[in-house]
């Protein structure tokens, strides 16, 4: 059976003349809104930004991201607002299923391609220092879609957070990670690091193994880098990635409101596991009866009505956007 292409899949129905899709909104925010991204703007900012960065070869690969893939997060950088993404590894630890910038010869399409050189400290704290002065709450973030495991370039990433911190202690600096380097975790933010995001397909190992394909690390590894960051003073998010069917079957939700008590995370951001549904069921080998599925929609309620002071989202929030939400 050919595999389908690596986007989000819903449910649709055709009812008195109308489609309905099942989805719900997550979050408010616009960030990566493609109405509110004018194109010629972002064609403009990047001939200005080849003016101002004429040697940056980092913001030569956004530039691809933003032109040519349409990559909401290389566009903001270039609209000079919101999250500055700063890919900065070719390769990963993880094997996902899902991956979305490298696939096995014969399987479905990346949906773009993986970053093919590992900048400097210095390009990377360019770039970054530049998008921290010009916005007024600013998030930087290393890894992102075109790339692998961030934490596979550490000692890069660790230069880099250094000179940026150096010059500043405005904006957050974030990571996106599959949090397998304890330690490497330990490193980033002795030196300035402010959050981390970490993927998830599910708090079950089985399940976290099967789609993630760990080489070299465990998923004891992942929850020690979580602890690891909370202890630090840090801000964590899980990138949990979501399967209606399965993410909203009673175990799972289980798990998951056990996972929040042991870690105490600060956020989830509800995402969409961008994967054919059927063959994300077979290659896991789950099994789930229909009365043990919740709904979506019900989950979030279980999990806002028992931890209030979660937050729930889809992007990496600035300093202010906590506070907001703390306050509140």
């Amino acid at each position: 059976m050919e595999l389908l292409p690596l986007f989000s899949y819903a449910a649709v129905t055709f009812y008195k003349n109308e489609f309905y899709a099942a989805g719900m909104r997550i979050d408010k925010e616009k960030r990566q809104e493609l109405s509110g991204m004018d194109v010629d703007e972002v064609q403009n900012n990047v001939k200005d930004f080849r003016k101002i960065f004429p040697e940056n070869r980092l913001v030569r690969h956004l530039e691809t991201c933003a032109l040519s893939y349409c990559c909401p997060a290389a566009k903001n950088f270039f609209l000079k607002r919101y999250e500055c993404p700063l890919p900065s590894s070719t390769v990963c630890n993880s094997k996902c299923i899902g991956c979305i910038s490298k696939q096995p010869s014969g399987g479905c399409s990346v949906t773009q391609p993986r970053i093919a050189f590992i900048p400097s400290p210095e390009e990377i704290a360019e770039i970054a220092l530049f998008h921290i002065h010009e916005v007024k709450d600013p998030v930087v973030s290393f890894g992102q879609g075109c790339e692998g495991e961030p934490l596979t370039s550490g000692d890069v990433i660790a230069k880099a957070v250094k000179i940026i911190r150096a010059a500043t202690s405005k904006g957050i600096i974030n990571l996106n990670t599959n949090a397998s380097k304890p330690e490497m975790i330990r490193r980033l933010f002795d030196v300035g690091l402010n959050s981390i995001r970490v993927s998830l397909n599910s708090v079950r190992k089985e399940y976290y193994d099967a789609y993630y394909l760990p080489e070299g690390y465990e998923f004891k590894d992942v929850v020690s880098s979580i602890k690891y960051a909370k202890k630090a003073g840090g801000f964590v998010s899980i990138n949990y990635l979501m399967m209606p069917g399965f993410t909203d079957s009673w175990q799972e939700v289980k798990e998951l409101l056990d996972f929040i008590e042991r870690t105490t995370i600060d956020m989830i951001q509800w995402r969409n596991l961008n994967y054919d549904p059927q063959a994300y069921f077979r290659k896991l080998k789950i099994s789930v009866a229909r009365d043990d599925m919740i709904g979506v929609d019900e989950l979030v309620d279980i999990v806002k009505r028992k931890y209030p002071n979660l937050m729930h989202g889809y992007f990496n929030p600035s300093k202010g956007r906590i506070r907001r939400v703390r306050r509140s």
